[in-house]
């Protein structure tokens, strides 16, 4: 595919990355010249120097014949207007936008065919609260992504020592067959599709795929038993933090939020009901041993600093917070953050990357899902009547070696397949796939040529 960006920022640079590995031809566009270089240093990708709303900047980079348009800004203006002049010059190419204010989000008319025809809208603040909602619902989870209307879950669980499961091999989880099926496994930075044969270690982080109702099967399996979330605080008032706090205002959880903002603070203290808003700064230890850190079930460092998120999410958990969720764009940080101990990271760069996916994956892929690390992922995609993986026993589908089918729904029926599942057309698979072998997938969920 033929892809424009037009942002170099942190999620443009890494939209352009990702592209870019999978050898898609990608142009980018960019007004900041030190951007620019850092561009052309780092990424295969073609970089023009030039602002996104000029009609001549986009025919420069090919847009009448590109095939989408992301418009990665830190403007929705910039965005929205790129995408209105992408549509103008290419009827035919998709648009995927970045969003943030919520008064453009709410005028959902704004977005349709009959004006700026917008396919996909990035808005990484929704997507950063709905990941904080989801870890809340599952207690110990380091990782929780919904499928099919929340109907199956996706649980990361990192395997404590002293867990029954360290040192089993999954031929020996007999009692969860066609209940949960152990998608990927995490070891280290390296990233494995399981076989039977293969042993779960201490400290492996473990994908699991399950129906909502079996989750309890799977923390009995791992054997991890965690609390009931009762008590969140949440320290960063911006745009994110805000809607988390409003999101959470709606709930029975006693919930409070630190900013150091006071003008920020009273605005928020008039719209929360239940909330507890503090005007404070959330990198002084004093201040959080007043809030009683130590009774905190889940910590989430928020701010727009990542130094600072780092620090305060260090700071909790010292002080005794259960756990800790905090915020990082910035690649590089992600794997320091891991190592030194902070439970979860949450990243906006992620959200938009999982946002584009999906058209840029072949077959009838209906989301993507990067995995930790975004050396695999989790595929939710239509089984079309004419492709390779219909009408056989799973055991016979000649899937790459790297890719396994997790879940397969079928109307309100969700199994959890073994070797002699047969999928059916329209049938809805969630597969696990290493990042190096998707191209041999999209051969298998795409449409035989010989259908035509």
């Amino acid at each position: 595919m033929k892809i424009i960006i037009v942002g170099a920022g942190e999620v443009g640079f890494h939209i352009a990355q990702k592209l870019s590995e999978e050898n898609q031809e990608v142009f980018l566009i960019e007004k900041d010249a030190e951007k620019i270089k850092r561009i052309t240093e780092e990424l295969d990708v073609q970089a023009i120097l030039g602002s996104g709303t000029s009609p001549v900047m986009l025919k420069t980079a090919g847009i009448k014949d590109a095939d989408m348009l992301v418009a990665a800004t830190d403007s929705d203006e910039v965005n929205l207007i790129a995408c209105l002049l992408a549509r103008h010059l290419n009827h035919y190419i998709l648009k995927v936008a970045r969003v943030r204010n919520p008064e453009y989000l709410k005028e959902t008319d704004l977005f349709s065919g009959d004006l700026l025809a917008v396919d996909q809208i990035i808005n990484p603040v929704s997507v950063m609260v709905e990941t904080v909602l989801n870890l809340i619902s599952v207690p110990g989870a380091a990782d929780v992504i919904n499928f099919v209307g929340g109907r199956v879950k996706l649980i990361g669980i990192v395997v404590k020592p002293g867990s029954p499961a360290a040192g089993r091999q999954l031929l020996s989880f007999q009692d969860m067959e066609g209940k949960i099926l152990v998608g990927a496994i995490v070891r280290g930075d390296q990233v494995f599709i399981p076989h039977g044969q293969d042993t779960i270690q201490a400290n492996d982080l473990v994908y699991l795929v399950a129906r909502t109702d079996e989750i309890p099967l799977g923390k009995d399996v791992f054997g991890y038993q965690e609390k009931e979330i009762r008590r969140v605080m949440i320290v960063g008032a911006g745009m994110t933090g805000a809607a988390l706090a409003a999101a959470l205002d709606q709930t029975k959880l006693h919930v409070k939020i630190i900013d150091k903002d006071p003008q920020r603070c009273a605005i928020l203290a008039d719209t929360l009901e239940r909330v507890i808003v503090i005007n404070g700064d959330g990198t002084d230890r004093n201040l959080l041993q007043e809030e009683n850190i130590a009774d905190t079930d889940f910590m989430v460092s928020i701010t727009g600093d990542e130094e600072s998120n780092v620090i305060i999410s260090l700071l909790g958990k010292g002080l005794g917070a259960r756990k800790c969720i905090t915020r990082i764009n910035k690649l590089s940080y992600i794997p320091l953050v891991s190592a030194i101990g902070i439970d979860t990271v949450i990243s906006s760069r992620l959200s938009a990357i999982r946002a584009i996916l999906q058209y840029i994956r072949k077959g009838k892929v209906i989301s993507v899902a990067p995995l930790k690390g975004e050396h695999a992922e989790a595929i939710e995609a239509e089984a079309l009547e004419t492709s390779d993986v219909v009408n056989l026993p799973l055991a016979k589908v000649k899937f790459p070696k790297g890719a396994i089918v997790g879940a397969v729904v079928r109307g309100e029926e969700i199994i959890i397949p073994r070797g002699d599942t047969v999928i059916l057309p329209k049938d809805r698979l969630i597969i696990f796939a290493l990042q190096n072998v998707v191209p041999k997938l999209e051969k298998l969920l795409t449409v035989k040529l010989d259908f035509f």
